[in-house]
């Protein structure tokens, strides 16, 4: 078949009326492009945003909220006895508890008081958090139904449990656009505490079946922080531009005769991987940081790929208008040793967490930007095989935990939910994970509902067919 008889095939009544809506679709995209958008004849932000930008410090594995920010006292005066069952009821328990025969209440020994004017409580494994006690909403009555980590922090991070939905990240990127058109709109930073954590997939910040620029954008630690971004040796900057104007040609000649969107995409893509060649070198410089910085966010702020330096750099990054930025710290599944193992992971993110809320704080950009910190699921009140008064592992518990939110529109000194006696149960105020979805979009001046993408002949969106926006934290 030559170009004209597979161009005429294109062309078929068919093939027309699919064109037409694809062409639409490039019309859209060029509006993207351009900086305007159309999204389902919807103009966003939808309403005035409070948030411009989000900070999320993703806590991967389930701090144990036992430890950290929900204070029983009850699991002292009980300890070594066994969960009663009116308390656990029929709910079912993972893989790893199914067999035991024995439930005994775990405590562990640190010592906790409240802090701030609302009277926030925290252990003494963070000291640092405490001093931020007036800046933070903590919310202590998060539930998920997923009780593994894979399909947990799938669901927190795409609204679905199965995967192959856009990330929080590529939702914002697509529904709000960059405003640093010399950065990827989402960017995602990785860090780890030791050698068997819980793996992380590209799955987490990938775009779906949105446009492929919205897909987050990976930092590595090290000379070379993108992967394939710098010219190969011999090739100059002038070299490039040719080729790229030169590819693009090729590619729009392809987008006439296929009628695909992506091929649009995937120039955008290219585009913008000419322009990081500058601005991402100059944007992930840190030496020329003052030596107060590098003390505000403790010792291994200096250290590239640690928490404590992605949390500096994910400063730099919003100075710089990107719109998303996503840390992963991996470490935190203590099924077993949980009270020396949760030391080391609380002294890892204490300082440099506290930290970046102040730094931005004094730069004036809390205001305007939301921070986020919290993990998949929380810790469950028994001890994971045996018990002693010095060790003990705990197992996953979807029913509840704690996160918290700081800057952009959410209350200051407050604290929102309460769990039982145990912390097996909420009470009061139960968040649904599409509940905190909402909430984060909403800051962010986007009506979930309304915020949908179809595909395959489906509305989609982020919270799917539930949740609503928890007005309780809001300023």
């Amino acid at each position: 078949m030559n170009i004209f008889e597979e161009y005429n095939h294109k062309l078929s009544r068919r093939n027309f009326l699919q064109g037409s809506v694809l062409g639409l679709g490039a019309t859209a995209l060029g509006g993207l492009m351009s900086g305007n958008l159309w999204l389902d004849n919807d103009k966003l932000p939808h309403f005035a945003p409070k948030a411009k930008r989000i900070i999320y410090l993703f806590q991967s594995g389930a701090p144990s909220q036992l430890e950290l920010f929900d204070y029983k006292p009850k699991l002292r005066e009980m300890f070594g006895q066994e969960l009663p069952d009116s308390v656990r009821g029929e709910q079912r328990v993972s893989g790893m508890t199914a067999g035991q025969k024995s439930f005994p209440l775990a405590y562990g020994n640190f010592k906790f008081d409240q802090y701030g004017q609302g009277r926030i409580w925290m252990s003494d494994l963070l000291p640092y958090h405490q001093k931020i006690a007036d800046e933070i909403t903590m919310i202590k009555s998060l539930h998920t139904e997923a009780i593994n980590h894979d399909p947990a922090i799938t669901f927190l991070q795409t609204g679905s449990q199965q995967g192959a939905r856009p990330s929080l990240g590529s939702w914002i990127s697509y529904g709000l656009g960059s405003e640093n058109k010399n950065l990827p709109a989402f960017c995602v930073l990785l860090s780890r505490s030791n050698n068997y954590d819980q793996p992380l997939y590209s799955k987490l910040w990938n775009n779906a079946f949105l446009p492929s620029e919205h897909q987050g954008v990976m930092f590595r630690s090290g000379e070379d922080p993108i992967l394939y971004l710098n010219d190969p040796k011999g090739i100059e900057k002038v070299n490039r531009r040719d080729m790229l104007d030169a590819l693009g040609k090729l590619h729009q000649q392809q987008v006439e005769a296929v009628l695909d969107d992506e091929l649009n995409s995937r120039v955008a893509q290219y585009e913008m991987a000419y322009r990081m060649q500058t601005s991402v070198p100059e944007t992930l410089d840190i030496s020329k940081e003052p030596d107060w910085v590098f003390d505000l966010y403790g010792p291994n702020a200096r250290k590239a790929g640690t928490y404590a330096a992605n949390c500096l750099l994910a400063r730099k990054l919003i100075e710089n208008d990107v719109r998303f930025v996503q840390l992963y710290h991996q470490g935190w599944d203590q099924h077993g040793n949980l009270p020396s193992e949760i030391q080391k992971l609380a002294k890892d993110v204490d300082q440099p967490s506290a930290a970046l809320v102040l730094d931005l704080k004094q730069r004036g950009l809390l205001e305007d930007t939301l921070v986020v910190w919290g993990g998949e699921f929380g810790r469950g009140c028994y001890s994971q095989g045996k018990l002693t008064p010095q060790n003990y592992g705990r197992d996953h518990h979807p029913r509840c935990y704690s996160v918290w939110m700081a800057g952009a529109g959410v209350k200051k000194g407050f604290s929102f939910g309460e769990t039982d006696d145990f912390g097996y149960n909420i009470v009061a105020n139960p968040v649904h994970i599409h509940d905190y979805q909402a909430t984060i979009m909403h800051l962010m001046g986007i009506d979930h509902e309304r915020f949908t993408f179809k595909f395959q002949g489906r509305r989609y969106r982020l919270t799917d067919v539930a949740g609503h926006v928890v007005k309780e934290v809001l300023a």
